[in-house]
C-alpha cells in the first residue's frame, strides 16, 4: 500500500497544479468577455468553468483512488477514475450545447463587440499556458496509468486548440468588420467541444462496461508466447480488467494432467511472476488450471511426457483469436 500511496502522489501534484492555474484562467478569460462582450470569447470562458469542475473531482477520485481494498470494494478504489472521466465528458458536452444555442440567439439578436485586440490577446496567452499543462497532464497520466489525468489533459489540449481557433477568429472578425462571424465561430467551436465530450465519455463509459482493451490483451498474450514453456499447453478464456492503474487477469492455462498440485501451483506462481516483471503495470493475476486430453498431444511440447498418444506436430502461436477463446485449442 506505501508504494501505491507513492505511486499516487505525483497523479496528486499534477491535477492540484492543474485545478490552481485553471482557476486563473478561468478569471483571466471572463475578464476577456467583459471588456468584449465576444460570444466566441465567452465559448471559451464557459468551457473554462467545466475545467475547474473536472479538475476538482479528477482530485477527488484519485483521492478515492488511494483508499485499500475493503469488503465492499474487493478490486480497490481505482474504478472511480472512469467514473469521473465519464462526469468530465458530460460536462463538456453539456457546455457545448449550451454554447451553440448562446451563439444561434446571439446571430439572430446580435450585440456590439468592443477591444477584440486585447480579448485575443488575453485568451491567447491562457491556450498556450493550457497547452504546456494539457501536455504535463497527460504524460503524467500515460506514466502512472491514470485515466483521469490523461482526460483531464486531453480537455485542456481541446481547450488550447479552440483559443487558438478563437484567436485566429477574432482578428478575422476585426480585420473584415464582419461581427456575425462571432456567433459563427462560436457555434463552430461549440460543435467540436460536444464532439469531444462525446469521445471522452464513450471511453469511459466502455472502461466502466469492463469492454475489452484489445491492446492490453495482445500485450498479456505476446509476454506469455515470447516466455512460454513446456508444461504451458496452451492459455484460452484470457479476459482482462481495468481498475484505475491495476490491471486484473483471469485466464485459464492447460497443463498436464499427472502434474501433482505443487508443480500446479509453482507453473501458476510462474507465470504471474513473468507477467508482473514484464508488463508496464500492477497486475494482479486469476489464473484457472485444466488438465491435459489426448487431443492436446499434437501441439504439446512435452518432450519427457510418460502419457503421450500421438507425436507432436507444431506449436500453435497464442494470439488474441485463440487465446480468447473459452475453448482448449484443439477445438479450433
Amino acid at each position: 500500500m506505501d508504494a501505491k500511496l507513492s505511486n499516487l502522489q505525483p497523479q496528486k501534484k499534477a491535477i492540484l497544479i492543474a485545478l490552481c492555474i485553471s482557476i486563473v484562467l478561468m478569471l483571466a478569460k471572463f475578464v476577456a468577455y467583459f471588456i468584449t462582450h465576444s460570444n466566441a470569447i465567452l465559448t471559451d470562458a464557459a468551457e473554462s468553468i467545466v475545467n475547474v469542475l473536472a479538475s476538482s473531482f479528477a482530485f477527488y477520485s484519485i483521492y478515492l483512488a488511494t483508499l485499500p481494498k475493503d469488503e465492499n470494494h474487493p478490486y480497490g478504489h481505482g474504478k472511480v477514475e472512469f467514473f469521473s472521466a465519464f462526469i468530465e465528458g458530460t460536462l463538456i458536452a453539456i457546455a457545448g450545447i449550451i454554447i451553440v444555442f448562446k451563439s444561434g440567439y446571439d446571430l439572430i439578436y446580435p450585440k456590439p463587440i468592443t477591444q477584440l485586440f486585447e480579448g485575443a490577446s488575453i485568451i491567447g496567452a491562457t491556450g498556450l499556458v493550457n497547452l504546456f499543462i494539457g501536455y504535463y497532464l497527460i504524460n503524467t497520466g500515460k506514466k502512472h496509468k491514470s485515466i483521469t489525468l490523461e482526460a483531464d489533459g486531453k480537455h485542456l489540449l481541446t481547450d488550447a486548440i479552440t483559443s487558438a481557433g478563437l484567436v485566429i477568429g477574432i482578428v478575422l472578425i476585426k480585420l473584415t468588420a464582419i461581427y456575425w462571424m462571432d456567433s459563427v465561430i462560436s457555434m463552430l467551436l461549440g460543435l467540436y467541444i460536444i464532439y469531444n465530450g462525446y469521445k471522452l465519455t464513450r471511453r469511459s463509459v466502455g472502461g466502466l462496461m469492463d469492454e475489452s482493451n484489445i491492446d492490453l490483451v495482445e500485450t498479456i498474450i505476446n509476454i506469455l508466447q515470447k516466455n512460454r514453456k513446456e508444461p504451458w499447453i496452451d492459455v484460452h478464456n484470457l479476459r482482462a480488467q481495468q481498475y484505475g492503474a491495476d490491471l486484473h487477469i483471469d485466464c485459464h492455462i492447460t497443463l498436464p494432467y499427472y502434474f501433482d498440485l505443487n508443480q500446479v501451483h509453482q507453473e501458476i506462481s510462474e507465470i504471474d511472476k513473468m507477467i508482473n516483471g514484464n508488463a508496464d503495470r500492477k497486475t494482479e493475476l486469476f489464473i484457472h488450471a485444466d488438465p491435459c486430453l489426448p487431443a492436446c498431444c499434437n501441439y504439446c511440447k512435452m518432450k519427457e511426457c510418460p502419457v503421450r498418444q500421438e507425436p507432436f506436430r507444431g506449436e500453435i502461436k497464442w494470439t488474441v483469436e485463440n487465446a480468447t477463446k473459452n475453448q482448449k485449442h484443439f477445438d479450433q
